[in-house]
């Protein structure tokens, strides 16, 4: 016999968190750095370099490959991003038309995790416990306060910010996972789209770059499932079986079987694994550990179990590959729901100092992009200025009223928050996860409208690529032999070069292009004439050497 629930929650702990607010907290998070900006080094521009080439049929559909490189195997989030380029290509530019579809399956990912946590929190196990007198809060009430404080904890993610406004495969995978969790969670229910969503889930997530967490994943609800008290979840297990065997089948026959496992693990491994953990799961790790202690026994049933078999998945997957933060990234959906079942046992000091260094950390992180801002364009105080001038030599400041607008229009309502938080409404139970929610939103919004000329000059090779230009025409073939695909994406997509990186070569280029990390140490190879030495404005770490076949 489980013990009773230590959910304590009166009526008045599920106000409801009005449907305007939060459509106005996604947008805020969902819309900057959509537009305006290239795709950035690595894998942001690395995959897009992949949608490019497949979008201009410079690329086989079944192992699309950069510069005679290893095919790439993630292929449906390749295509995906290839078939918007190609329908919206022609009206739009084409690295905003590959970014559309991914910016939608973040959104996506959002919304399965709110109904996700709103059909497991309407479980009888996950319900609060009734009072004598009544008066407790009613449950779909209760399920709609989880499932808000779930997406606003998936917001709060400090590891989500940045992947979850890429164009990688990785954001596929997440929306995949997001979407397997719902199957499961609405399972109970009977309905057909919960069993579709299943049937569709394992192989996507299979062909999207992550067969082993497929199967996993689908191992471990087929394990899972029989047991289960609710006829419905039973009858899933044979959707189940097939989904783990499609994607087995999907991913043999699109050669997606890699394994990027740590070698030889040692401490310094597992300090960097731990660190990791630390930034890139907060706020939701600390709280998902509450509701592991506060629901300690009751792991066994469905709201706790379903959310902590796919965190124990993403961990493990992360672990074992070096302390990977793309392979982290897939526990997100777990970690978000768990810590939402934190919030009816949260303890009013620990809600306090989430408040506080909330409040603390974003309100100096937003000031201090406001005094680089007023540096970039007043020059006052100048040694920002200065600093990022020497940081990135060749900047040019530009302004934009529509990002000033949108900027303080985000830092107003930053504001009013932090006010409307300190001041009342103390009853909600997602309260607690306003401020750190809306801290995240509020620092994105700030970079991508005020810093993002800056930054996108930083992390885009559009620059060094330009000046390759100067000695390279369009249209030449380059050869490229220990560059990175991120390099390799750049000069295609940014020159239009013809990039040949294979170890034999395949065609004939009459330029050669170098990387090294000591110029000193550089000799030319034979039968080539050095033509220039290029390094990126913003690395001094990289050196270019670019050359001409001898006359």
């Amino acid at each position: 016999m489980n013990p009773p629930t230590p959910a304590v929650v009166p009526q008045r702990a599920v106000e409801r968190l009005p449907r305007i607010a939060l459509l106005l907290f996604c947008a805020a998070y969902l819309l900057p750095g959509l537009f305006g900006r290239d795709p950035w080094r690595n894998a942001d521009l690395t995959a897009y370099g992949y949608m490019w080439g497949l979008a201009r049929g410079q690329m086989d559909w079944w192992a699309p490959s950069l510069g005679g490189l290893p095919p790439e195997t993630a292929l449906l989030p390749h295509w995906l991003g290839a078939w918007s380029v190609q329908l919206l290509g022609p009206w739009m530019d084409p690295a905003l038309a590959a970014r559309l579809p991914f910016a939608l399956l973040l959104a996506l990912t959002l919304g399965l995790i709110w109904y996700a946590t709103y059909h497991l929190a309407r479980t009888d196990a996950a319900l609060p416990l009734p009072f004598a007198f009544g008066g407790e809060a009613d449950p779909v009430g209760y399920a709609r306060t989880l499932a808000d404080g779930a997406l606003l904890a998936t917001i709060a993610t400090l590891g989500l910010l940045q992947l979850g406004h890429e164009t990688t495969p990785e954001l596929m995978q997440l929306s995949l996972v997001a979407l397997f969790t719902w199957a499961l969670a609405a399972g109970p229910s009977g309905a057909w789209t919960a069993r579709l969503a299943v049937i569709v889930a394992l192989p996507a997530l299979a062909v999207s770059g992550a067969p082993s967490m497929a199967l996993c994943m689908g191992l471990i609800a087929v394990v899972i499932s029989p047991h289960s008290r609710y006829p419905a979840m039973r009858r899933m297990v044979p959707w189940l079986v097939a989904g783990v065997a499609l994607g087995l089948a999907a991913a043999t026959a699109t050669h997606a079987w890699h394994w990027r496992l740590e070698a030889h693990p040692n401490a310094g491994t597992w300090a960097g694994f731990a660190r990791l953990l630390l930034w890139f799961t907060w706020p939701t790790l600390p709280l998902s550990a509450w509701t592991l202690w506060r629901w300690r026994g009751h792991w066994t049933q469905r709201h706790i179990s379903i959310p902590l078999g796919s965190v124990l998945v993403g961990m493990a997957a992360s672990a074992a590959m070096g302390g990977s933060d793309r392979a982290l990234l897939l526990a997100v959906p777990g970690l978000a729901i768990l810590a939402a079942f934190s919030l009816p046992t949260l303890q009013r000091g620990a809600g306090a100092a989430i408040d506080w260094f909330s409040v603390f950390f974003f309100s100096l992180t937003a000031l201090v992009v406001w005094v680089i801002y007023s540096s970039i364009q007043l020059n006052l105080p100048p040694k920002p200025l200065q600093h990022l001038q020497r940081l990135a030599p060749g900047f040019e400041p530009s302004f934009s009223a529509v990002h000033l607008a949108f900027a303080l229009a985000g830092t107003l309502a930053w504001l009013w928050l932090v006010r409307w938080r300190t001041s009342r409404h103390r009853h909600p139970l997602w309260k607690s996860l306003v401020l750190p929610a809306s801290g995240v939103a509020l620092t994105w919004l700030l970079t991508m409208t005020l810093l993002l000329p800056v930054v996108d000059y930083a992390r885009s090779t559009r620059p060094l690529v330009q000046h390759i230009a100067r000695f390279v025409p369009a249209g030449e073939c380059i050869r490229t032999p220990d560059l990175s695909p991120t390099h390799l994406a750049g000069l295609e997509v940014f020159g239009g070069y013809g990039v040949d990186a294979a170890p034999q070569p395949r065609r004939s280029c009459r330029f050669l292009l170098t990387m090294t990390r000591t110029p000193s140490l550089a000799t030319t190879p034979a039968g080539w004439t050095e033509v220039a030495r290029i390094r990126r404005p913003v690395d001094g770490h990289e050196y270019f050497t670019l050359y001409r076949t001898a006359p």
